[in-house]
C-alpha cells in the first residue's frame, strides 16, 4: 500500500479509536504488555529500505535516504504498533537521515508527534571504513569471497580504514563537527560498535527506562545488535549471526530492575518478540540473511543491507 493511502487509512483508524487506547481486538503480543510485573518497555526499529541498500552499496555512515519500500517498511512498522497499542514516550535515533526518516514516518502515522526525539552519532550505523560507497559484487569479485566475508560477519575483524579525504568520512560532514576527532572512526567491526553504543545506552537509555517510559529507539542493523547483545547476553559468536529484519518493531518488556522479561512469543536467542506473524518474520529475516551470499553474482537484487 502507498505510504499516502497507508496514512489516510491509519488517520481514519486513530480518529475512531484513538492511539493508546485498547485496540477492539488486542493481540497476543498486546497481552504480554499488561502484564503487572511490566515496569517499562523498550521498541527496537530497524530503518527501512535505503537507496543504497537497493543499489547494493556498503552504507555505514554515509548518509543517504529511503527508497519507497523503505518508507513503505516504515509505514507498515507504525501500523503493527498502533494496533498493539504502543504510545511512546520517548525517542531516540542516530544522525543519519534513514533512521530519521523511518522515526518521522511512525510518529506521524501513529499520531505521536509532539514525542520528545534525541539524536545522537553513538547510534549510527557500523562505519564500513574503505568499504563505503562500493558495490557489493564488485568487492567480492575484487577481493574474495572470503576475506569480505570476513569483514562482514566477524565480530572484531574491521573492514580497511577510510582515507581521511574520503567524501565519505565522517570527519569532513559538518554534522560531526563536535566529536573530537579522534572518536571519529575510520573503521568499524562489530565490537567496535557495540562498545560505541553501550556507552550512550546506558547514560541516555537507561535512564528513560528506570522512570518507567516506554521508549522507541529508530536505528541500524549493527547498532541495534549493540544493544541486543548486552540485553540479552548474546555470545560473540550468536551475535553476528542474528538477523534483525527492516522494519519490523521488536519490543520487550523489562521489570523495574530492567531485566527482560522473556515473551512467549520470542524466537531464536531474543528474548523480545517481532510484531509480526512467525512465517513473515522467517520470510524477511532469509531476505537479511542474503547478504552474507556474497559470491559474485549472488546476492539478489534489492536485498537490504547495512
Amino acid at each position: 500500500m502507498p505510504v499516502l493511502a497507508l496514512l489516510q487509512t491509519v488517520s481514519a483508524f486513530r480518529a475512531g479509536v484513538g492511539v493508546g487506547s485498547a485496540p477492539a481486538v488486542r493481540s497476543a503480543a498486546a497481552a504480554v504488555t499488561m502484564a503487572e510485573e511490566s515496569h517499562a518497555k523498550i521498541v527496537f526499529l530497524r530503518h527501512g529500505q535505503s537507496v543504497w541498500n537497493e543499489a547494493s552499496l556498503f552504507t555505514g555512515w554515509a548518509d543517504v535516504g529511503l527508497t519507497t519500500l523503505g518508507r513503505n517498511e516504515a509505514a507498515g512498522a507504525a501500523t503493527a504498533m498502533w494496533q498493539d497499542g504502543i504510545k511512546i514516550d520517548v525517542a531516540y535515533s542516530s544522525l543519519l537521515k534513514r533512521a530519521q526518516q523511518t522515526l518521522d514516518i511512525v510518529l506521524k502515522i501513529t499520531g505521536q508527534e509532539d514525542v520528545p526525539v534525541n539524536y545522537n552519532w553513538r547510534l549510527n550505523e557500523r562505519m564500513y571504513g574503505g568499504l563505503t560507497g562500493l558495490n557489493k559484487k564488485e568487492t567480492v569479485a575484487k577481493y574474495g569471497d572470503e576475506q569480505v566475508k570476513k569483514w562482514r560477519r566477524s565480530y572484531a575483524i574491521p573492514p580497511p580504514p577510510i582515507d581521511k579525504s574520503s567524501e565519505y568520512w565522517p570527519g569532513n560532514d559538518n554534522k560531526y563537527a563536535h566529536i573530537p576527532e579522534d572518536e571519529i572512526p575510520l573503521s568499524e567491526c562489530l565490537k567496535d560498535t557495540v562498545d560505541r553504543c553501550l556507552p550512550y545506552w546506558e547514560r541516555s537509555i537507561v535512564p528513560a527506562l528506570q522512570r518507567g517510559k516506554t521508549v522507541l529507539v529508530a536505528a541500524h542493523g549493527n547498532s541495534i545488535r549493540g544493544m541486543l547483545k548486552y540485553l540479552d547476553d548474546i555470545s560473540d559468536d550468536e551475535i553476528t549471526q542474528l538477523e534483525i529484519p527492516t522494519g519490523v518493531p521488536l519490543v520487550y518488556e523489562l521489570d523495574a530492575s530492567l531485566n527482560v522479561i522473556p515473551s512467549p512469543m520470542a524466537v531464536g536467542v531474543l528474548r523480545g518478540h517481532f510484531l509480526i506473524d512467525e512465517g513473515e518474520l522467517k520470510r524477511k529475516q532469509e531476505e537479511v540473511a542474503n547478504q552474507s551470499k556474497l559470491r559474485y553474482g549472488e546476492i539478489p537484487e534489492g536485498a537490504p543491507a547495512a
